[in-house]
């Protein structure tokens, strides 16, 4: 009897462990560590652990009639969090047409913190977490399928806003 219970306790665990190293998913890097800055100068737009298939992290997509207009409200939270909510005008965002062609009034915002990509915004409401504390400069970028900036007679489309983190 003790060896059935050896055998099923040893069993369990080295299936636990091997579950946990090779599920899908298993391991997240941050987007900050995800890409070397390094070798391509700043700002940078680091799209993360995704691939960089062939998008240009630098060009400005003109934006169509009605021009859209992004704002945010953001609210700290006690231990260095932000909840954003991003508020837009004629733009919707479509995630599912990301990497896509770009379309008029539709794409995803880039959201930065104090200079540094922190994440892809595919809806309105968004958590940033383990930021020092103190004054941060926010800024919301919108961004066509193609993750090129929407821009309007050659100026960004975008919001910045400082915001004292807790």
């Amino acid at each position: 009897m003790k060896n059935v219970v050896f055998v099923f306790v040893t069993g369990l665990l080295l299936g636990s462990v091997t579950g946990a190293l090779f599920a899908p998913g298993a391991t997240v890097a941050p987007v900050e560590e995800a890409h070397d800055h390094s070798t391509h100068g700043e700002p940078h737009d680091d799209d993360g652990p995704l691939p960089h298939a062939g998008h240009d992290h630098t060009a400005m997509v003109e934006a169509t009639e009605p021009v859209p207009s992004v704002d945010f409200v953001a609210t700290p939270e006690p231990g260095g969090g932000l909840n954003l909510n991003i508020l837009l005008q004629d733009f919707a965002f479509a995630p599912e047409q990301v990497n896509g062609p770009d379309a008029p009034g539709a794409g995803h915002a880039h959201v930065y913190v104090n200079g540094r990509k922190m994440l892809r915004a595919y809806g309105p409401w968004v958590h940033i977490a383990n930021l020092p504390t103190g004054p941060a400069e926010v800024r919301v970028t919108l961004n066509a399928n193609s993750h090129g900036q929407l821009a309007h007679d050659g100026q960004p489309i975008d919001i910045t806003k400082t915001v004292e983190i807790e």
